[in-house]
């Protein structure tokens, strides 16, 4: 399993514990795909760059993980059908 960094940037007007669904929600496509996460960030809501679905702020999350490669695949997909998403990333690591 190699090391991937995820990140998602998540609906400003969620509230705490939509949020904390989501971010749980996420972690379970990770662990479905065989992979584990090692560590979960919540940097909260900042300012976008530019407007993502006219909204000017998000709430972002990173997350370190370990997937295999297939795995991503599955994780992305999840990621495109979650409403809540404005955007995502998923990034390996050199470790």
């Amino acid at each position: 399993m190699r090391k991937y960094e995820v990140m998602f940037i998540a609906h400003p007007e969620l509230d705490e514990a939509s949020l904390t669904t989501l971010v749980d929600k996420a972690k379970g496509w990770v662990t479905a795909s065989g992979g584990q996460v090692d560590q979960v960030d919540l940097w909260g809501r900042r300012r976008l760059a530019y407007p993502i679905r006219k909204q000017t702020e998000g709430q972002y999350i990173l997350m370190q993980t370990q997937l295999s490669a297939a795995g991503t695949h599955e994780v992305e997909r999840n990621f495109r059908l979650t409403e809540q998403v404005m955007r995502f990333q998923i990034i390996r690591t050199e470790n």
